[in-house]
Order: C-alpha cells, then structure tokens, then sequence
C-alpha cells in the first residue's frame, strides 16, 4: 500500500503517529489533536527545515494509535519516544550523558549517580537530570556530609562499622547504630533538598535539632545542628528571586541564530535561585522558536521527575499547546502546573537573568563549534572534497552575498575561509555599479562582482581559491559559471548554497546535494555563508547612514555636524524635523542652533506658499 492509499485510511481523531523507513524501523512518533490532518501536511507542502526535507522522502509506512483526547496522544507520544528512540525526534543531547541522581529502594537506601533510566537499573526515586556532571558531584559530596546515608551494598563486616561510619560519611546501618525511623527522616531530608526545598528542610533539620537537645542526647543534636548550619551556607549562595516566598518555577531562555540554539533553564525553589541547566539545539530542524519550545517540553519533562508549579517562558506558546501541556503536566505531577509566557513586573528581572545565559550558552556553542570545524578540517574539508566532486582540496574558500532594499545602495561582499577559519584580512565589500534606474537585480549584481573579483586576480596574477561559494540557487550559480567561461577561467570549482533546506548546487548536476543534519560540513557551510551575509549587510547599513546623514540638514549654514545627528537621531527623518516649534528645537539643541534651523524651514515654507498662491 503506497503512502496515498495510507492516507486515505488515517482517520479525524486524536492520537499518535508512527512514521517507518523501508526497513521498518521507526524514524518519527508525532501527536495530534486531528490524525488525519497533520500527517497529510507532512505529504501537502514543501519543508523549509532541514529535518524534515531529508525525513519525509524515507516514509514507507504510517500507522497510528487513536486516543480519546490531545493530552493522552501526548502522554502516548512520550512513551514511543522512549521505548523506540526514533531518530529525527531527537532535540536535546542523548539522555545518557544526563547523570540523575538515584535514591535506591532498599531497606536502607543509598544515593547513587547514574546516567541511565531504564527498566535494567535499580528500583527508586531519580532526581534530574543534570547538564553540569561537576557540579552534580560537588552537590553529592555535600550531600553525604550533611546526610551519612549508607555508603555500601553489602556490609564491609560482619561485627564493625567501616570507615565510612569513623570519619562521619555513614550511621552504620548494618550494625544497627541508627534506628529504621531515624534512616528514613534522613532519606526524607534529602529528597527535600534535592526538590529544592531548601527552607522546609532548614525547619525540619531545627526542630529535630531542638528534640534532641531537649531530650539530652546531644551528640545527635550537635550532628543535626552542624547540617543545619550547613544547609543554611548552602541557601545564603543561592540568589534570592522572590522574597519571603514558597514560589516553584522553572524560568526558560531560547537564543538562537541562523542554525544553532541554546536553552538555560533556570530552577527557581523556594522562592531562590537553586540550578541552572543549558541545553543546545539544531536550529535548522524547526521552523519557529515556538516549535523548539514544544518540543523542549516533551523531551525535557519526560526525562525529569522534578516538576514545578509554575514554567515560565520568554517564547510565546499557543493557547491550545499551553492547555495541553498544562494537563500533561499535572498528571505527571499530580497536582495544578501552569505554564506562562507572559512578562510582567515579577518576573522580567529573572527572566532577563536567563536570557543572559542563554545567549552566554550560544557563544560557547559557536566557539566550540568553529573549534571542531579547525581541530578537523583535514576530514570535513576531504568529505565535502568528496560528496561535492571537487576537483581541490579546499584549503582556501571564497562566499559571496548580495544586499539591497528594493534595489537601493546595492552591494556585495566576499569573505574568504582558511582551512575553516576566517582570514578577515582577505575580506572584500564591493558596490554595485551596473544597475539601472535602483531595480534590485541579483544575477546581473553577481556578474559584476564575479568579473571584477577574478578579472583583477588574472590580471595581476594572483592564486585563484580552491572553491566558490555562491549564495542562492541554480539561478545565481550558472550566472557566476557564465562569467568564469567569459574570463576563460578553467577548471575552477564552484558551488551554490540555496538557503531554503540548505541545499547545494553543482554545476551540470540537476539534483541538489544536501549535507546530513549537524554535520561539520553542512556546518561549515552554513557558517560561511551567514559571515559573507553579515559583511554585506554591514556594508549596506554603513552605506545609508552616509546617505542619510547627507540631506537638506546640510543646506543649514552654520548648524554643527554634530547637532544633524543628534537632530536625526532622535527624529529619524528631515521631515519630521522641518514641522517642529522653536521651542521642541530648544529642549535638543541651543537656542541659536535651534533658530538657525527653525528660520530655514521657515523660509522654505514661506517660499512654497508663495508658488502655490501664484
């Protein structure tokens, strides 16, 4: 049965959706509120993601479970994902390389670190998961000096206590030196405090304090009263968000750029900053911020039993999305969650505070990214070499962009790459000069710039680079082939990149290439691209403010330089400055520049009357 026929058959109901390849192995599980409708949309339009341009051609085969409402799809939708593992739902990094921490489900429980959950480990309570492995284990050496839970599976002896029991790391449970009811108070504290309430623990940890003391038994008071001095250095750390206050909340930043996002969530427990957690994303799989958001909160709360009462966004979602998750949620919790996009005066400050990490997170993607690309040129430049057909080993690459608005003040710009690092030095801005009449025209622009790029070089006799980059489609790359025939440029290697799903161009090849999902090439390429985008439009924008600080503001003798800018500044247009009062002058300028410009447009207006009354 071919995918149409499938179709046909997929009924208007919620549930979930599989998706098999022709080895029938599941690639994708979706949900939806109308089955029918969203998987045709798959089959109905042409993708901008990368991700799913390169996904739905491997369709084989769609089955589907029908659910009785949109919050069941989901929670059936999450269990998929966890038992199958397709791999175009996967968002965050492999949850293996998230430690937990597990609290086991023995007599006497033990806290351990783990990096799996599955149904192989042992019985118990996990908390996390967490992106900074480092600081996990610092909270852990915390946590068995505050709490000496049982530090081994089997007794080191049969009659003694070992070590751990001497040096204050263990009650020695096995010899019976701490009762059951004592060990589970002990296990009750610590899951306090990894929920993050820190406070409660604070008062649980002085009222067993108190008791012990009152009833004279104070070495045990002394223990407990050197963990709760301890717990409360631990929380004078932690940045206090709301005052006086029991608020839960986790607070979610995205920054994105062209291909790369970074996520930070920050934990807020207590009413106090108590974690923080980055993530990364292949921006290029998902069409909109709202959509990475989405699927962040399926990926991440399915893995985390830590779910707080309030998560706050700086992306808006969806009103019927929210209503979803929000049941999702709270099932998952077993109590009311809500989920808030909203900025208002309680929560801009943190809000703002995770939106710095956010972008603190992207830059050390990109750094680590533009790392890689040089720490293994040798072998993404050799696989581009081969999957492109190149005739060079691309050592040294030149991109070029094209920039306008509606035709005016043209340019281009040539950024050249070394080895994957750019040679800023080498960089070329040009602006366009055969146009006619301002009408925008890309392919003669690339003509022009291509001649006078390689004309120059042949001329002077300079080493031509190992590939050309264009960025556009077919279109712009036969232009720029055309040119090179022209100039007799033999054997020069040169490709276009469409940005549409990153597609690249060959010359003589009808079908595009495309490069796999977070490559280091599709990467490098990408990279390159958005520098030679960046340099045009930088160019662009140098060349208008030049422009508009040329206007009838220079016909004003005796008005400073620095008064027209501060006056187009603040009014943007010479229009707009023409029809102020003397006194709207004053409140910017003194009050002979603002008389000066005052009687110029005053005169001008004056004259404009007089022609029109004659």
């Amino acid at each position: 049965m071919n995918i149409k026929e499938q179709l046909r058959l997929i009924p208007e109901s919620s549930g979930s959706y599989q998706f098999y390849d022709k080895d029938n192995t599941i690639i994708y599980v979706g949900k939806a509120k109308n089955l029918k409708k969203r998987v045709s949309s798959y089959f109905n339009k042409k993708h901008t993601s990368v991700k799913l341009s390169v996904m739905v051609p491997q369709i084989a085969k769609i089955e589907f479970i029908i659910t009785n409402s949109e919050v069941e799809a989901l929670i059936l939708e999450s269990h998929l994902i966890k038992k199958y593992k397709p791999k175009y739902n996967v968002l965050l990094k492999d949850d293996k390389k998230f430690p937990y921490f597990l609290i086991t489900k023995e007599d006497y429980p033990r806290i351990l670190v783990t990096r799996k959950r599955n149904k192989n480990m042992l019985e118990g309570k996990y908390y996390g998961p967490y992106t900074n492995a480092k600081a996990m284990y610092a909270t852990l050496d915390l946590l068995k000096k505050l709490f000496p839970l049982k530090q081994c599976k089997t007794p080191k002896f049969k009659d003694r206590p070992c070590i751990y029991y001497q040096i204050g790391r263990c009650m020695a449970p096995c010899q019976k030196k701490i009762t059951s009811e004592e060990y589970k108070k002990l296990i009750k504290n610590v899951e306090l405090f990894l929920s993050g309430k820190q406070m409660q623990l604070v008062d649980e940890l002085k009222k067993v304090m108190e008791k012990y003391s009152a009833l004279e038994e104070y070495e045990k008071a002394a223990k407990y009263r050197d963990s709760y001095f301890d717990v409360l250095k631990t929380i004078e750390k932690q940045k206090v968000v709301y005052e006086n206050t029991n608020i839960n909340q986790d607070i979610i930043s995205i920054s994105t750029d062209e291909f790369l996002c970074g996520i930070s969530l920050l934990q807020i427990r207590d009413g106090r900053l108590t974690n923080k957690k980055d993530f990364e994303v292949s921006k290029s799989d998902y069409d909109s911020d709202e959509e990475i958001i989405s699927y962040f909160i399926k990926e991440y709360y399915q893995m985390s039993d830590d779910i707080p009462d309030e998560i706050v966004f700086s992306t808006e979602l969806n009103n019927e999305d929210k209503e979803i998750f929000e049941k999702w949620l709270a099932f998952k919790k077993g109590s009311k969650v809500l989920i808030n996009s909203k900025i208002n005066k309680k929560n801009s400050e943190i809000l703002e505070l995770a939106f710095k990490n956010s972008e603190y997170h992207l830059n050390e993607m990109k750094i680590k990214s533009l790392q890689e690309i040089q720490n293994n040129y040798n072998e993404t430049g050799s696989y581009i070499q081969e999957k492109l057909g190149l005739k060079k080993f691309p050592h040294r690459v030149e991109c070029f962009d094209i920039s306008h608005i509606q035709g005016t003040n043209t340019v281009a710009s040539m950024v050249s790459f070394f080895n994957g690092m750019p040679q800023k030095s080498e960089y070329k801005k040009f602006k366009i000069k055969t146009l006619e009449d301002g009408k925008p025209d890309d392919f003669k622009s690339m003509r022009e710039v291509i001649t006078r790029r390689y004309s120059r070089l042949q001329k002077e006799n300079l080493s031509f680079p190992d590939l050309i980059i264009i960025d556009g489609g077919k279109g712009q790359l036969s232009s720029a082939v055309e040119i090179l025939n022209e100039l007799n440029i033999k054997n020069q290697d040169i490709v276009s990149l469409a940005k549409r799903i990153e597609e690249v161009f060959v010359p003589d090849k009808l079908q595009s290439i495309i490069f796999p999902m977070n490559s280091q090439a599709l990467f490098f390429f990408q990279r390159i691209r958005d520098e030679a985008h960046r340099y045009a439009i930088t160019y662009h924008r140098l060349l208008r403010e030049k422009e508009a600080l040329h206007s009838d503001l220079d016909n004003i003798k005796g008005l400073y330089l620095k008064n027209k800018k501060l006056l187009l500044e603040k009014y943007s247009s010479v229009s707009k400055i023409s029809k102020l009062t003397k006194e709207e002058l004053m409140l910017l300028l003194s009050k002979h520049q603002a008389q000066l410009v005052y009687d110029y447009f005053n005169s001008k207006l004056k004259k404009l009357d007089t022609k029109n009354s004659g």
